[in-house]
């Protein structure tokens, strides 16, 4: 059973009486048949914990610089009115206790912790943000990574590698972003996808007549076995099958596949890597992403033709020093190289997401 987190905050002009704001909410305590525990917080100013029914906890904080918090815990299953009843009346009670000083009262909806269906992720930033998510339709692991797809009532569908949100039935943004934004000529043009299983950039470039799409898929049975069940609103049929009149999917490493492409002398006109997205920091444990990042990039523009270009997906446009980090990684490739950046609104991902165009000077 999942557990529900309710918090009212009241900001203040001045520091409040304790004495008198606890006093004063003993009543609507009582009423509650909420056992009391006060806490010493040495000077820190005055805590208590309260314990009613069916599991009901309150935490009471009147702190010292100008703030009152209370905290409210209860089970999922516990009567919702009741405890809108009790916070209004809590947020009533101390509205009058604290006439004169308040600057700003704040009330959050209810977080809901432990949930079988979880609706909360960090974006690229570290801000939280809750998803419209009712129901899990896949949920696997393959040697790589957790592949899920979970319904979202506003974005459709959603991919989500890791814990990460990837893609959702609403973001073809997303896809035509990392397809160069709508200015590109595909047709009879040859094209490299790294990554990619959920489809999208795959049944898209289809539509441009390309000459011959090579997609390059690690995780097959999960994610694009997923995808072509529950994605079908990116992806459509495409997946049914992993050759076409101009595509082929190849469930391979990507790395000892470019190797080879290099060696062979192969070349595409569009390379657009759909893999790992621009690291967020250089500290030790961020190292070997960084070095995958540059030898797929590296890589990648060995294997693109004189005119051709490199497609990607950056990070977050808040992270503005991750992204000056990959720029300087453009600046040290084998070849010289030039680039632009578009920044897009991803529905799904919450957040103005950067992507970059890369081609050979």
């Amino acid at each position: 059973m999942a557990l529900r987190h309710y918090t009212l905050d009241f900001k203040l002009s001045a520091p409040a009486d304790c004495t008198s704001t606890v006093h004063g909410l003993q009543s609507i305590f009582q009423e509650q048949e909420m056992t009391e525990t006060v806490h010493d917080t040495e000077g820190h100013g005055h805590l208590a914990t309260f314990v009613g029914k069916k599991g009901r906890f309150v935490v009471l904080r009147v702190h010292t610089h100008g703030l009152v918090t209370v905290d409210l815990q209860c089970y999922e299953g516990d009567d919702s009115a009741q405890v809108d009843n009790l916070l209004n009346a809590l947020e009533t009670k101390l509205e009058n206790l604290l006439r004169g000083i308040i600057t700003r009262v704040k009330r959050l909806p209810a977080i809901s912790r432990g949930a079988s269906v979880d609706r909360y992720w960090p974006t690229a930033d570290g801000r939280l943000v809750e998803y419209d998510i009712d129901h899990v339709l896949y949920d696997k692991d393959s040697a790589y990574q957790n592949i899920k797809i979970l319904h979202s009532q506003q974005f459709g569908n959603m991919l989500v590698l890791n814990g990460d949100v990837n893609m959702a039935d609403s973001d073809l943004a997303y896809t035509q972003a990392i397809m160069g934004g709508g200015r590109e000529s595909y047709e009879g043009k040859e094209v490299l996808i790294l990554g990619g299983g959920d489809g999208g950039i795959l049944a898209e470039t289809v539509k441009l007549k390309p000459k011959m799409i090579t997609m390059l898929e690690i995780s097959f049975c999960a994610v694009i076995d997923g995808c072509r069940q529950h994605m079908r609103k990116t992806c459509g049929d495409i997946l049914d099958s992993l050759t076409g009149d101009c595509y082929q999917v190849l469930v391979e490493d990507c790395v000892p596949v470019l190797k080879k492409y290099v060696e062979e002398g192969r070349t595409f006109d569009y390379v657009i890597n759909d893999l790992t997205a621009v690291p967020i920091s250089t500290l030790p444990e961020e190292d070997s992403t960084w070095e995958f990042l540059r030898l797929i990039l590296d890589l990648s523009i060995k294997v693109l033709r004189p005119s051709g270009k490199y497609f990607t997906q950056g990070n977050c446009a808040n992270l503005t020093e991750a992204l000056d980090l990959y720029e300087e990684q453009l600046q040290k490739l084998s070849c010289p190289v030039d680039f632009s950046k578009e920044v897009v609104c991803v529905p799904s991902y919450m957040e103005l997401w950067v992507f970059y165009s890369v081609w050979k000077k």
